[in-house]
C-alpha cells in the first residue's frame, strides 16, 4: 500500500464536510420547522408520506455521511 491510498485526498474530504454540513443543516432545519412539520403531518389522509420522506432524506444523507466519514479516517468493514 502506498502512502497516496493510505492519505485521504482533498476532494474526498471536501466531500466529507459537503456532506456533514447537509446533514448538520438538516437536522436544523427539522428542529426549527417542527412545529410546522407536526401540524402537517397530524392532518391525515395523505400526510402520513412526510415524516416518511423526511426520514428517507436523513438516513440518505447522513449515511453517506458516515461512510465517507470512516473511509476518511481509514476505517474499513472487515471481508
Amino acid at each position: 500500500m502506498s502512502s497516496e491510498d493510505s492519505q485521504p485526498g482533498t476532494k474526498q474530504v471536501a466531500k466529507v464536510m459537503l456532506l456533514g454540513a447537509l446533514s448538520l443543516a438538516l437536522f436544523v432545519t427539522l428542529f426549527s420547522y417542527e412545529e410546522t412539520i407536526l401540524s402537517l403531518t397530524s392532518q391525515g389522509r395523505w400526510s402520513f408520506i412526510i415524516p416518511i420522506s423526511i426520514a428517507f432524506i436523513f438516513s440518505f444523507a447522513h449515511g453517506a455521511f458516515t461512510g465517507e466519514f470512516w473511509d476518511v479516517l481509514g476505517i474499513k468493514a472487515k471481508k
